[in-house]
C-alpha cells in the first residue's frame, strides 16, 4: 500500500516527463524537416506536406517539451499524427507493424492523453497558473 501512495506520488512529475520526452523526439523530427539537423538526405520541398508537417513538429514539439500551451500543442500534434498514419501509412499495408505507422500511432495516443491530463507540474503553464494563483492541477 505505502509503494502505490509513491508511486502515485511521482505520477505529476512523470507526466511532465512524458511530455517532455515525446516533445523533444517530436521536436527533432521537424528540426530534421525544416532546419536538416540531424542531417537527412531527404529534403523537403516548401509549402508540401512535409513541409508543413515539419513546421507543426518544430514549433508544437518546442511548446511540449516547454510546456507552453500544452493542451493546443498536444491536440494540433495528436491530429497531426493521425493524419498523417491515415495519409501516409495506412495505405501501405493494414498492420501498422508492417506499414510503419505504429510511432505516428502512439504519437496520436500520446499527445490525445496530454490534452485530457494536462502538462504536469514542470511546466510553464503550471508557472503562470502558480503565479495568477490558481491551481495547477489540470
Amino acid at each position: 500500500m505505502d509503494r502505490e501512495r509513491t508511486l502515485t506520488t511521482w505520477a505529476p512529475p512523470f507526466l511532465s516527463v512524458l511530455r517532455i520526452v515525446a516533445g523533444l523526439i517530436f521536436l527533432a523530427h521537424g528540426t530534421q524537416k525544416m532546419l536538416g539537423f540531424p542531417a537527412t538526405e531527404r529534403v523537403v520541398e516548401f509549402l508540401s506536406l512535409s513541409w508543413i508537417a515539419g513546421a507543426i513538429e518544430l514549433v508544437c514539439g518546442a511548446a511540449l517539451v516547454l510546456g507552453f500551451q500544452t493542451r493546443a500543442a498536444a491536440f494540433l500534434s495528436s491530429g497531426l499524427m493521425a493524419f498523417a498514419y491515415w495519409i501516409a501509412h495506412a495505405p501501405r499495408d493494414f498492420f501498422p507493424v508492417n506499414n510503419g505507422g505504429d510511432a505516428a500511432i502512439l504519437y496520436c495516443f500520446v499527445f490525445l492523453y496530454i490534452v485530457f491530463a494536462g502538462p504536469g507540474p514542470w511546466s510553464v503553464d503550471a508557472a503562470f497558473q502558480r503565479k495568477s494563483g490558481g491551481s495547477h492541477a489540470p
